[in-house]
């Protein structure tokens, strides 16, 4: 999996403090945001993390392009609603080689991992089969496995992100959106880094939020970005 950050608001950290103080403020947000500083950004964004005062987040926004997920994990990423996305469509887009997403579990045990190339490449060839018989690929492609690999583009502002990074971060989560989230963050932490300081699974500085917990809290955030081990 390859996960590119495209675009991104500029200055999200001072946009987002900015934002916040036009709240409170007589001055118009252009003098506001010459005015904010890195220090100031800080102090502010940690406040209203703090205080669930959540809402100027929304004007930071986060583009990523992310090639090599299976359609199992882009079923589960287009649940977050509050966000837009492009994929790659099946309909339009011949799938002419088998490229599919192999889980760990597959591919550390030899045998199962011959069975699953075994059904792959047969899903694909009996997929090429029905191209060449006139089958329109918007058809064909019912044949092709949930692992196949997909390529999509999709925005979130910095509020949905912080839920999602709640969310898919946890080690309850599925281990291929898990790793997603890792490199989502790693790279909206390079770009704003109070803004997500406190960005994460709910049991890093707080309390679980699931029910049955995973028992095995991360430690810190080190921890959380650290490449999945399992």
């Amino acid at each position: 999996m390859f996960c590119y950050l495209l675009a991104h608001t500029l200055e999200p950290d001072s946009l987002v403090a900015a934002a916040a103080r036009l709240c409170y403020s007589t001055a118009a947000a252009s003098d506001l945001l010459e005015r904010e500083s890195e220090h100031l950004s800080a102090s502010l964004l940690r406040k209203l993390q703090r205080s669930g005062h959540h809402s100027p987040f929304e004007h930071a926004s986060f583009t990523f392009g992310v090639d090599g997920l299976s359609r199992v994990a882009s079923h589960q990423l287009v649940r977050h609603r509050l966000a837009s996305f492009s994929q790659q469509s099946q309909r339009y887009v011949k799938m002419n080689d088998p490229q599919v997403v192999v889980p760990p579990s597959i591919h550390s045990n030899p045998q199962a991992r011959a069975l699953f190339q075994r059904g792959a490449e047969a899903a694909s060839a009996l997929y090429q089969e029905l191209l060449t018989l006139g089958i329109p690929a918007e058809d064909a492609r019912f044949i092709l496995p949930h692992g196949w690999e997909t390529r999509l583009v999709f925005t979130m502002n910095a509020r949905e992100l912080h839920h999602f990074f709640r969310l898919r971060l946890c080690r309850r989560a599925q281990w291929e959106i898990r790793e997603l989230a890792r490199l989502m963050l790693s790279e909206c932490r390079r770009l704003a880094p109070v803004t997500f300081e406190l960005a994460g699974p709910s049991c890093v500085g707080g309390q679980c939020g699931e029910s049955p917990s995973c028992e095995k809290p991360y430690r810190n955030m080190e921890d959380v970005l650290r490449k999945n081990d399992e």
